[in-house]
């Protein structure tokens, strides 16, 4: 077998890797990218963050149109929706981004290889092409980032009308019961697009409340929203079993509970890293029980010459995160410089309405013994908001007690997701609640509930 050498190898193509093979290669080095799928993106893009939002984008119009067209003074006839083509329209955007990577790898130079790669050794990966075909490639440096997959259940058998949100994104048909396993923000997600187009959805979560990781109170509110919107939410639950009954049912199985009878199931209780079969023992490396990399300073393993970033690693599992640690990786290997401020890594969920959050919370605050002011604003009593038709929720800041600096934001509302830019820029550069609230915001927008948020936490709210 020939042997190719290359600077860099970048293992796995997802937001990421193909992230870290672009940035590698505007410093000038000469760069390989494997990845095992034929569409480059990862699962964000082929089956995860971009599909559903197709959905979600969907969904929520047909709901706006069916539900709300004479609050906004609209006359229409009946309304309908064709889910082959809503599937259609997803598909063809996928196919287009993902396209998109290819023509960055060409123009970037970037040697892309169809296959799955494993380790032979420091500084050596044999790329596997499923077809008995082999290709050895060598470089001084490798970074590994191969993602994660959909987490396994105990009890949980997956196949027929049991599945995880990759099934989930292409049922030709809505199912009349649906039984989603995990209020995170994919099951929430999905379990929206569904219930938007007219299946009768029960979510099961094991823990007492919903989106773990969100500010509690920021959550409990999302969770009311979600319930007056026909979704039924059992918390506290916990599933001992799923399986397809294989009559077209499919059957949950709960503790201390009689058994569930739905058309489908969706499994959506968190990923796991994709780490086996990367040949990791050959270079030393060991993964912790999550099966997890251990990464130091500069997201460097114990292998030499070897990093690590994205799900594979330690840290919330979002493509964004994946995204900076690969330009910084990249940067602190062939620069000197570059990091990461994970108090400044946002999170959305895609609900209606959103929600969005960065920084620390209340409980973390609590936990840590840190003194805080908070400054909550409502969008019912924001101009935009309720021209909009979108007066749910509200912005809720967190700022230092002495400082006054931003230490975390939380919001529920429409446009959560592009909110929250804001207030991520603000805890990146250590702005104070006085420095926000001091800045002009456009009027009318939704922006400027953050800035009254702000003003809340210096007690002096204009607008409330």
């Amino acid at each position: 077998m020939a042997t190719k050498k290359y600077d860099l190898i970048v293992i796995g193509a997802g937001p990421g890797g193909y992230v870290a093979a672009i940035r590698a290669a505007q410093l000038g080095k000469n760069v390989a990218c494997i990845e095992q799928e034929p569409l480059l993106g990862g699962t964000c893009l082929r089956v995860g963050c971009i599909p559903s939002k197709a959905l979600l984008e969907s969904s929520h119009r047909f709901d706006e149109l069916k539900y709300r067209t004479k609050e906004y003074g609209l006359v229409v006839g009946d309304i309908s929706f064709d889910l082959a083509a809503m599937m259609k329209r997803k598909d063809k955007i996928v196919k287009n981004l993902t396209g998109g990577i290819e023509l960055l790898f060409k123009k970037n130079k970037i040697e892309r290889y169809l296959g799955k790669g494993r380790f032979d050794g420091l500084g050596k990966v044999v790329v596997e092409n499923g077809e008995g075909e082999q290709t050895v490639l060598e470089a001084d440096a490798i970074i590994i980032a191969t993602g994660s997959r959909s987490a396994d259940l105990p009890g949980v058998v997956i196949g027929g009308g049991v599945g995880t949100s990759t099934e989930a994104l292409s049922w030709d048909e809505v199912p009349e019961q649906l039984v989603v396993i995990g209020a995170g923000f994919i099951g929430l997600e999905l379990g929206s697009v569904w219930a938007r187009l007219g299946a009768k959805v029960t979510v099961l979560e094991y823990m007492d409340r919903i989106m773990p990781g969100i500010d509690a109170k920021i959550a409990d509110s999302a969770r009311k929203i979600l319930q007056r919107q026909g979704m039924k939410l059992r918390l506290g639950t916990k599933v001992v079993g799923a399986k397809d009954n294989g009559d077209g049912k499919c059957t949950v199985e709960v503790e201390g509970g009689d058994p569930i009878v739905a058309d489908k199931v969706l499994v959506a209780v968190g990923r796991t890293p994709n780490t086996a079969g990367l040949g990791l023992e050959s270079v030393g490396i060991t993964v912790d029980r999550r099966g997890r990399i251990p990464v130091s300073e500069g997201w460097a393993t114990t292998a030499p010459g070897i990093y690590a970033i994205g799900d594979v690693i330690g840290g919330v599992m979002l493509a964004h995160k994946a995204h900076e640690e690969g330009v910084a990786c990249v940067e602190r290997l062939y620069t000197g410089t570059g990091h990461v401020n994970y108090d400044a890594i946002p999170g959305v969920c895609y609900t209606n309405p959103e929600v969005a959050s960065v920084g620390r919370t209340e409980e973390q605050l609590n936990e840590q013994g840190i003194a805080y002011k908070v400054g909550q604003f409502p969008f019912r009593a924001n101009g935009r908001a309720i021209t909009l038709g979108a007066a749910e929720g509200e912005v809720k800041i967190l700022a230092d007690a002495k400082t006054g600096r931003i230490l975390g934001v939380h919001i529920l509302g429409a446009s959560a997701g592009d909110l929250i830019a804001e207030a991520t820029a603000a805890i990146e550069f250590g702005v104070s609640a006085e420095t926000l609230a001091r800045t002009c915001h456009a009027h009318p927008t939704l922006a400027e509930a953050v800035r009254e948020a702000a003003l809340a936490a210096l007690d002096r709210p204009i607008h409330m």
